[in-house]
């Protein structure tokens, strides 16, 4: 499969992935423009972007941006929307990851969620349902994310889908040493 060429939308009874459009601007400056969900987001390695968004004109770019590293194949952006209420209420970067690090080979997820949120239900709910279709999408042998200290109910979801925290460091294209990342290995 070509996640390039073919973008699957993917589906349990709470949320929808799907690739962003213009349309989610609106509900996402909600989400990026949350202080309290911010310190949640993965910036690791991407250029000092902190994904804080004050405005919507910088949402849109991001959204413009977000489109075309699509375009590209450089990574896939979804829109996680709620199904009872239509909003999108984050997102979910997945890209294949190929260094020379422990997280070669590895589906790499950020996953930003508005506040509200963030919870173990909604989280376990979420990442469910792109964890085992990475390996697929992208070919992976392993898949992995970052859950912060402090991201308690993350962490609580992760652990309970089978994630485990890895010691090892994710290492930036500068030599940046990033760590809390959680890694899921697919049973054979």
């Amino acid at each position: 499969m070509n996640i390039y060429e073919n973008c699957p939308i993917l589906q349990n009874n709470k949320f929808i992935l799907r690739p962003i459009d213009d349309r989610d601007l609106s509900d996402l400056f909600k989400v990026y423009s949350d202080k309290k969900a911010v310190p949640f987001f993965n910036g690791d390695n991407c250029h000092g972007d902190d994904f804080y968004y004050a405005t919507l004109e910088r949402m849109s770019q991001a959204l413009d941006f977000w489109k075309q590293a699509y375009e590209n194949g450089w990574f896939v952006r979804f829109a996680i929307v709620d199904k009872t209420t239509k909003e999108a209420i984050g997102t979910i970067e997945e890209f294949l990851r190929n260094e020379k690090d422990y997280y070669t080979d590895c589906g790499l997820i950020r996953l930003d969620l508005r506040s509200d949120y963030e919870n173990t239900e909604d989280a376990e709910s979420i990442l469910s349902l792109i964890t085992i279709p990475s390996f697929e999408m992208f070919g992976c042998k392993k898949v992995a994310t970052k859950a912060i200290p402090s991201a308690t109910e993350r962490i609580t979801a992760l652990k309970s889908i089978g994630y485990v925290k890895s010691d090892e460091p994710l290492i930036g294209h500068d030599g940046t040493k990033y760590y809390d990342y959680y890694v899921f290995i697919k049973k054979q």
